[in-house]
């Protein structure tokens, strides 16, 4: 997927439709992890698991800054904030 040595911060929606955020440095072992109900005690019972938004960073502490903030964000303002990073990608 990315480079070694990344930090991601990531989002997960689950099949309840709400949001689980984490931080990792490898996204596809993670996301693996999550899917096979070992991930978070959160996501075990809420499947299933869609990766819905990932950002990458050089740092470890710019990847869980960015987590933290997100979690302090309400659900609505959790929408606009992956709208608007996907609008900036495409």
């Amino acid at each position: 997927m990315e480079a070694r040595n990344k930090h991601f911060f990531y989002v997960l929606e689950c099949g309840d439709g709400s949001y689980y955020a984490g931080y990792t440095n490898d996204l596809e072992k993670r996301l693996a992890t999550h899917q096979s109900g070992k991930g978070a005690k959160y996501t075990r019972s809420r499947g299933p698991l869609t990766l819905i938004h990932h950002e990458s960073f050089d740092t470890k502490p710019e990847a869980m800054k960015a987590e933290y903030a997100f979690k302090q964000l309400s659900k609505a303002e959790k929408i606009v904030y992956i709208r608007t990073r996907k609008a900036e990608r495409t």
